[in-house]
């Protein structure tokens, strides 16, 4: 077919080192993050120098009058905070190119398009072949970790990993999600041979066009390799609960495929059907054994050991807005383990899950000293003074000063600031963490929520993490009814008088009213914030709305953020959708079956 992008795996400046070893080091890499986190202060001093050492002839930085100094003193003294929008004139002329030194010494060659869930729309972001490096250590740090505990050896992983749809800049600088570079890179398949995690699909179905194919060959090459696959894993929690959802409807057309050695007619890519030729062969012993394996099961419990009787673990990002997915998961699992993947974003990565046998609920991430410059932004607790938090330039002003990675305390909340390989200085990643202890010298962080993600109407302020405790204190209510809340967002409606919260509820069958008037009045009442409890009692905050959505609605949204050019394994619902979010707003609007308001106040 015509049309199909072609698979140009990055070059790298060097062959590296995992290109010469069979075999990842285990023992070398654990001693190596030991002896650097024992010197944490010294490594951030070291690294920062280095960072500014190889960018000091960058336009953004010649104009800051650093003057070639690199101490933290300096640094601080002469770079400002700034968040993406402070950097977005810069991002877009490396976008447009020619190629040139703005950002950083040698010219950006890649960009990243973030997950776009939280603006509406994604970011530029840059991406460099050191900040891939990075990526690889973050990589090689935990599964050194994770394989002292869960051993595996020379297995295949059925990984649900996606591309974006591969687009250029008007500079022609290649764009794509962080994880399609990554994938692209010629270093990430060394990297998973090395660490024998090798995806049991073909590249073609990594890079096919499109998502759905992709998905089904996805299943399909698990199936063909059970007995080989030793994890399951995904980018997000959220994409590996879609492919077992989606394998609910689709298991019966994958037994045929096997069965007859021919692919389904819904593959319509020339270059995916040729290279699932190779795997598939008529096999009717494997479709019966598929076929009694899941008419055997009770509501689909323990599916996931049913397919993979060798699988040692499932492992992807489940924290943050993807705790809302572990209950699903863990319906799939069983009894395997569920580990959490690790801490970073499209600008770069923070730190490692170094204990994966904690549950994804209570994981930390241990940072990494030398990836990037860290500082962080302490937060007032103080529920009064928070109120006063509108991010305006009198706020920005009081707020207080950032300390370094080895100068947090154990038990307080701070906002993170980065400083990357890629470009980034004294960058605000927007993301709320609390210290929860030391290994060595470097802080253990929990993921508490996006900064700016905040349900707020008056005094009141409910963060993600806030919502997602409602739900689920809420979804017990349904729960009960051997039924779940598939997926759920949020709005803040100020058109009424006064305003109120919008609660949007995907529910995976018919649920009665009377039940459902009492999620509504649950919702209301999980909301805790003093802000929120006393507004409510004075009807300055109205009732809370609970708006049921028709089913396929989160589908819908998933599919608008697709066509927009981000990859499934990227993506996340949209938990607060604000005023900006206009197309997700309306699909929501637009399939709402049922409406209820809270009376429990």
């Amino acid at each position: 077919m015509t049309g199909e992008p072609k698979i140009n795996h990055a070059s790298s400046d060097s062959a590296t080192m995992l290109e010469k070893m069979e075999i990842l080091d285990v023992e070398k890499v654990i001693n190596e993050f030991e002896a650097m986190t024992k010197d944490a202060e010294n490594v951030q001093r070291e690294t920062l120098k280095k960072i500014l050492e190889e960018n000091g002839s960058a336009e953004y930085l010649q104009n800051l009058g650093l003057h070639g100094r690199t101490d933290p003193e300096s640094f601080k003294a002469c770079v400002p905070l700034v968040t993406h929008q402070d950097l977005e004139p810069f991002i877009q002329r490396i976008a447009d190119g020619p190629p040139a030194s703005i950002l950083t010494g040698k010219p950006i060659t890649n960009i990243s398009l973030s997950s776009g869930t939280t603006q509406g729309k994604p970011k530029f972001v840059p991406f460099n072949d050191e900040l891939m490096e990075t990526t690889l250590q973050i990589f090689r740090t935990s599964y050194a970790f994770r394989n002292t505990e869960f051993p595996i050896k020379n297995g295949k992983a059925l990984q649900f990993i996606y591309s974006s749809k591969p687009s250029r800049t008007k500079g022609g600088l290649f764009a794509g999600t962080a994880t399609t570079n990554v994938f692209r890179n010629s270093q990430f398949k060394n990297a998973m041979k090395a660490m024998q995690s090798q995806c049991c699909s073909p590249d073609e179905v990594i890079f096919a066009p499109d998502f759905h194919q992709s998905l089904y060959c996805h299943l399909l090459c698990g199936l063909i390799f059970r007995e080989e696959i030793q994890s399951v894993s995904s980018t997000f929690a959220h994409s590996i609960v879609h492919s077992f959802r989606t394998f609910e409807q689709v298991w019966e057309e994958l037994c045929a495929d096997i069965r007859q050695g021919v692919l389904s007619s819904r593959i319509t890519f020339s270059s995916v059907r040729s290279a699932m030729a190779k795997l598939l062969k008529p096999n009717p012993e494997l479709a019966d054994l598929i076929h009694r394996k899941c008419s055997g099961l009770s509501n689909w419990y323990g599916l996931i050991p049913e397919l993979f009787p060798n699988v040692k673990y499932i492992y992807g990002i489940m924290t943050g807005s993807m705790e809302h997915y572990l209950k699903k998961l863990r319906h799939y699992a069983g009894d395997v383990p569920l580990l959490s993947a690790d801490y970073g974003s499209s600008e770069g990565w923070i730190g490692a899950n170094i204990n994966p046998k904690v549950p994804p609920e209570s994981t930390t991430y241990a940072v990494l000293p030398n990836i990037g410059y860290f500082e962080f932004i302490p937060l007032k607790v103080n529920a009064e003074e928070q109120v006063q938090d509108k991010v305006d330039a009198s706020f920005i002003s009081m707020e207080p000063k950032p300390v370094g990675l080895t100068e947090v305390k154990v038990g307080e909340e701070y906002e993170v600031i980065v400083t990357s390989v890629a470009g980034l200085y004294r960058y605000r990643l927007g993301d709320v963490v609390k210290v929860m202890g030391f290994h060595n010298s470097t802080p253990e962080l929990k993921f508490v929520c996006r900064r700016n993600l905040m349900l707020t109407v008056n005094i009141d302020k409910n963060t993600e993490k806030d919502l997602q405790l409602a739900v689920e204190e809420a979804a017990k209510l349904i729960a009960e009814e051997k039924l779940e809340v598939i997926d759920f967002s949020s709005h803040v409606d100020l058109w009424t008088e006064p305003g109120h919260y919008v609660i949007f509820w995907e529910i995976s069958g018919e649920v009665r009213d009377q039940v459902l008037e009492e999620c509504c009045n649950c919702l209301d009442r999980s909301f805790v914030d003093a802000g929120y409890v006393s507004s409510r009692k004075v009807n300055a905050i109205g009732p809370l709305e609970l708006r049921v959505l028709r089913r396929g609605t989160f589908h819908k949204i998933l599919d608008h953020y697709l066509g927009l050019g981000a990859a499934v394994s990227q993506f996340k619902t949209p938990r607060c959708v604000g005023p900006t979010n206009h197309k997700v707003l309306q699909i929501l609007c637009d399939n709402v079956a049922k409406s209820y308001f809270s009376t429990a106040f």
